[in-house]
C-alpha cells in the first residue's frame, strides 16, 4: 500500500478513529476500500445500513489527509446522495469522523 499507511491502507489517525468508533469493517467496506485506494471506480451494492457511505467517506477523508493542504482551487471530492438520505449521510458519515480525534 502507501508509505505510512496501516495494513488496511489508511493513515494511522484514520484507522484509530475507525477502530474506536466503529471497530470492525463490514463486508462491503472491506471489499471496497482496496479498490477505492487503488483509484478504481467502485459501485457498492448492498443493503441499507451496511456501511457503503462510510466506506466512501472514510476513503475520501483519508485521501484528503494524505494529500495535505490543497495546492490549487477546485473540487477534490464529489459525493452524490439521494436528497432523502443526504442529512443522515452528512451527519453520520462525514460530521462524525471529522469531529473525532482526527
Amino acid at each position: 500500500m502507501f508509505s505510512g499507511k496501516n495494513a488496511d491502507g489508511f493513515l494511522p489517525v484514520v484507522d484509530e478513529w475507525f477502530a474506536s468508533s466503529v471497530s470492525a469493517p463490514t463486508a462491503p467496506q472491506s471489499q471496497a476500500w482496496p479498490l477505492i485506494q487503488d483509484g478504481k471506480h467502485v459501485l457498492i451494492h448492498s443493503l441499507t445500513g451496511t456501511g457503503k457511505t462510510l466506506a466512501v467517506f472514510l476513503s475520501s477523508i483519508d485521501a484528503l489527509f494524505n494529500q495535505g493542504p490543497p495546492t490549487r482551487k477546485g473540487v477534490r471530492v464529489l459525493y452524490v446522495s439521494p436528497l432523502k438520505a443526504l442529512s443522515n449521510d452528512i451527519q453520520g458519515n462525514l460530521s462524525a469522523p471529522l469531529s473525532g480525534p482526527i
